[in-house]
């Protein structure tokens, strides 16, 4: 049987032959594949053949995963070619036989070796420019910049000949595989062309770009794709799947001398990014279906895709690079990052998240966070297509939001509270006065009377500080009919229950909780830290301000899902806890939909006899 093995810790990639049958599995030298890891059991696993059929077997107590799925002790589980077998920080998959692996199982070994080409020509170029004549200018201008392009076409046209034919394959394929992406993204969004460019268009050949323009177009009419807005992600799903095969079936008719142009072009569009860009990181930015990306330390770069976290064979040169496109995100939006402001979070102005923390508070080096802010904003149909909630449970948000009922929606970080607010916030009516409070906002509601506010961080000198506190006080003052705060995360959770409980109805906000319990207990601590008051009245103000907790969840396999609907009842008089009662649930054994409990909120007659809701609405 064959293997490959991945080993997230260093990035590194191979493919192992193992004669044996079992395959044992473990951290033992005489186990057949050895796993040289704290986390790893001396018999870890086994992989078992039954037939035609494989099945993977937990050996011990240590953990062990199958396509997402955990694995129990003694517990076997079948697998197919390609399922990932997750092991401590080791990844290993069931390779078909006959399946090739120049073109996949290397690809992150080649990868390794291109960066490292890169880097010495990265190094070679900084030699040739002459910092005499080059060292006042400013970076970014135009004459530093065409110089440094001149310097790195001289090198590129020494270099680039000499190059080993699987690397120049390589090349090829990663420059492909970017437009092809950057091509279905374009069609999708109704665009007339891509935005993405080489980095430099002096070095643009128009006879060689027809060439590749029309090889681009040529594998991605292959692919069975819609075009469509709402289908961005389900068609680069497609095309992710069928490029490699469309790859190989076109790679013959590229000639010599177009492929000699991609791979200069690519290593051109690859250092004008690490010098003038975002590195490795500018591309993600570009692809619609990366929803988050995350660089942790100058060799690990991982994105989330479809809610799935994912590693990349990207890297940085180095630290100083990494930190270099840090600032260069950070300065046009007025913020800074440095040892003595090692922590620093962001908005972008396309409303992307950026966190950014930097040694001595990170161990492992510059960590980057960037979450992405969707171009095309979630609707209600989506979330009910993509199964996060039902059409039942949807319209009865749809009555509690229009009939003005107070609405926390609770879940962990990623669970997709936010998008979830951002659809149940524009059901608001359009007559409304809309004060939107976040901390780097989000939301885009559709009403054409809202106000948004964002909180601002302390400057080098420790003031002009607003926090979210600051904002909810201030809104008070500006005449709202609702209130929507992003996230609750300190003291001013009181002064939303305040706002909540005077004549503030129908706001909403998120907040970190596991569950509905967890949510009201979450609540009581945070407000304990803006005011030292008995637990009693923090409790009857929550019961009186809150209407309904409405819990996400992500799972495993990164779907995010309603998991409850909650009314916030009343004191319970034996134990004094905030007493709830679930209106929806989704049971665990069946996730096929949520399902009503059979109780029935205590506001729901008025909302009955205001024609917000039917009876029908809860069978």
């Amino acid at each position: 049987m064959e293997f490959w093995l991945f080993d997230q810790s260093d990035n590194t990639r191979k493919t192992l032959r193992v004669d044996a049958e079992p395959v044992l599995i473990g951290r033992d030298d005489a186990c057949d594949i050895v796993l040289k890891g704290p986390f790893v059991a001396h018999r870890h696993a086994q992989v078992v053949r039954e037939g035609n059929q494989f099945y993977v077997e937990n050996l011990g107590q240590s953990g062990t995963r199958v396509a997402n799925r955990e694995v129990t002790n003694g517990q076997r589980v079948r697998i197919d070619f390609g399922d990932e077998v997750q092991i401590a920080q080791y990844s290993i998959a069931l390779v078909r036989p006959g399946r090739k692996a120049s073109l996949t199982d290397d690809r992150y070994e080649l990868q390794k070796r291109l960066v490292a080409f890169e880097q010495e020509v990265h190094a070679e170029l900084l030699e040739r420019l002459n910092l005499r004549v080059t060292g006042h200018m400013d970076k970014q201008d135009a004459a530093y910049i065409e110089q440094t392009m001149i310097q790195l076409e001289d090198v590129l046209n020494e270099r680039i000949p000499r190059l080993e034919q699987a690397l120049v394959l390589h090349t090829l394929y990663t420059h492909l595989h970017r437009l092809v992406i950057a091509e279905v993204v374009r069609q999708c969004q109704g665009r007339v062309q891509t935005d993405y460019t080489s980095g430099d268009d002096r070095m643009l050949d128009p006879q060689r770009e027809q060439q590749v323009t029309e090889t681009v177009t040529s594998i991605v009419d292959m692919m069975p794709l819609i075009f469509d807005p709402t289908s961005v992600k389900e068609d680069l799903t497609v095309a992710e799947e069928a490029f490699d095969d469309l790859f190989a079936q076109t790679i013959g008719s590229i000639s010599k001398n177009l492929t000699a142009y991609i791979v200069k072009r690519t290593v051109t569009k690859d250092l004008h990014d690490i010098m003038f860009g975002l590195g490795p990181l500018q591309d993600l930015i570009e692809m619609a279906n990366v929803t988050e990306i995350m660089v942790v330390g100058k060799d690990h770069i991982y994105v989330e895709k479809n809610g799935v976290i994912q590693p990349t064979t990207r890297s940085f040169f180095s630290d100083e690079v990494l930190l270099s496109v840090i600032e260069r995100i950070l300065t046009p939006v007025g913020r800074r990052v440095d040892t003595s402001t090692p922590l620093v979070d962001a908005r972008l102005e396309d409303g992307s998240r950026v966190n950014a923390i930097i040694p001595p508070l990170s161990l492992v080096g510059p960590c980057l966070t960037i979450r992405k802010f969707g171009w095309i904003p979630f609707t209600v149909d989506d979330l009910i297509s993509r199964g996060s909630l039902s059409a039942q449970t949807a319209e009865f948000l749809q009555a509690c939001v229009v009939g003005r009922k107070n609405v926390v929606i609770s879940g962990g970080t990623g669970s997709g509270k936010t998008t979830l607010l951002n659809v149940l916030s524009a059901y608001a009516r359009p007559s409304e006065r809309i004060i939107t409070i976040e901390e780097s906002a989000e939301l885009r509601l559709p009403q054409p009377h809202v106000v948004s506010l964002e909180g601002r961080p302390a400057n080098i000198e420790g003031r002009g500080e607003y926090n979210i506190r600051d904002l909810v006080r201030n809104a008070l003052r500006m005449r709202p009919d609702r209130i929507v705060i992003g996230e609750v995360r300190g003291a001013e959770a009181l002064d939303m229950l305040q706002a909540m409980n005077t004549g503030h109805d129908g706001s909403l906000s998120t907040l970190h909780a596991n569950n509905p319990i967890d949510a009201m207990k979450r609540l009581e601590t945070l407000v304990l830290m803006a005011v030292d008051m008995p637990i009693r009245a923090i409790r009857e103000q929550i019961v009186t301000a809150v209407d309904l907790v409405v819990q996400v969840t992500r799972f495993s396999d990164g779907r995010r899902r309603v998991t409850h609907i909650t009314e916030v009842c009343e004191i319970n008089p034996n134990t004094e806890e905030i007493y709830l009662e679930d209106i929806f649930v989704l049971r665990e054994a069946e996730q096929d939909r949520m399902r009503h409990t059979g109780y029935m909120p205590t506001f729901a007659p008025q909302m009955i006899e205001r024609n917000y809701l039917t009876v029908q609405s809860f069978l």
